[in-house]
């Protein structure tokens, strides 16, 4: 049933954000969200340091691997590479807003060659054990999204493939930094909504702007999914804490304070083996957002990860708790 879908919501791939810590941490809040990794380019992952690249942790599942490439028979190598790491999707980016990596094209520019994008698929479904799936935009530059957005999916969906993510926002790849992109240009949610009319059996789902829980579902109402991305690394209590509602299912924590403690032995054996606290907790500065004490706990983790140990960490989540004991009480007293 559609319900119990892992990319009924989803985290959106970004890049030198959703790395393994961000994903660990967001897994936390959410056992059922698809989570997805930042993209990989297919010459990385053939040439590169392939555990760097690719290794995640049992705990991530379900988590989706995406890559970028333009090429197909490096996107077939990469995918035949990458089928032993045991990832539950792998997705090909094609909404970057950057038009060059190294030898080739990548990203939203290959809205302008739907038959490429349908070669590349092609390949990377020939050597996947698990659901080949496509990232893109509505458009690029002074392209039509109403005329040339159906015309990508047609293109696309003859390879087999059944699950696209469209960003509902063009993207200008020139004038237009890769954060501009993400802001600038208007969002069209009906113009993707009409897609899902359009094309009833193939699974879609919409991404951009999207920051609240309320919101998601209200678009759940005509999509198959929801993949949402700054609001929640930015916010992530709001978007993912009671996430699991949307299956059905009572959410594991019942606040930040108990997700931050939930924290520590990750932190601990992170230190442990090496790694600095700033690694981890750089993902964690926005869960408090809104709530008490969150000043002191970003400000305490921005000034001291970096060459700190657990202690930075105990002394920001000791700020948070003492504050929300703090209000607790003032509440009580004006109610009392």
């Amino acid at each position: 049933m559609k319900k119990y879908q892992a990319h009924m919501l989803s985290v959106a791939p970004m890049m030198d954000w959703s790395d393994r810590h961000c994903r660990y941490f967001h897994r936390l809040m959410s056992r059922r969200a698809l989570l997805y990794t930042e993209m990989v380019t297919a010459p990385a992952i053939i040439h590169g340091d392939r555990a760097r690249l690719l290794d995640f942790t049992a705990a991530e599942h379900p988590v989706a691997l995406q890559l970028g490439g333009s090429e197909p028979a490096e996107l077939r190598d990469a995918t035949r590479l990458a089928a032993d790491w045991g990832y539950d999707e792998i997705n090909l980016n094609v909404g970057c807003p950057s038009d060059r990596v190294q030898s080739g094209c990548f990203g939203a520019v290959l809205m302008k060659t739907p038959g490429l994008v349908a070669d590349c698929v092609a390949e990377m479904m020939a050597e996947s054990p698990v659901e080949v799936t496509v990232k893109c935009r509505i458009g690029v530059d002074d392209q039509e999204p109403a005329e040339i957005l159906p015309d990508f999916i047609e293109t696309i969906s003859r390879t087999g493939i059944r699950r696209i993510t469209i960003h509902a926002r063009k993207a200008w790849l020139q004038g237009l930094s890769p954060r501009e992109n993400r802001e600038v240009p208007p969002l069209d949610y009906p113009l993707v909504h009409a897609m899902k009319s359009a094309f009833p059996d193939l699974d879609l789902s919409i991404n951009g702007g999207i920051d609240s829980l309320d919101e998601v579902r209200g678009h759940l109402k005509v999509m198959d999914g929801v993949m949402i991305g700054r609001a929640a690394y930015h916010r992530p209590w709001d978007m993912l804490g009671q996430a699991d509602m949307l299956w059905e299912e009572a959410p594991q924590f019942s606040s930040a304070i108990q997700v931050a403690e939930a924290m520590r032995p990750y932190i601990r054996d992170h230190l442990a083996g090496g790694g600095r606290l700033h690694q981890v907790t750089r993902h964690m500065l926005g869960l408090f957002h809104g709530q008490p004490g969150a000043r002191g706990w970003k400000r305490t983790l921005s000034e001291g990860a970096s060459g700190g140990g657990i202690e930075v960490y105990e002394t920001a989540l000791a700020q948070v708790t003492r504050a929300a004991i703090t209000e607790s009480r003032q509440e009580e007293a004006l109610q009392g």
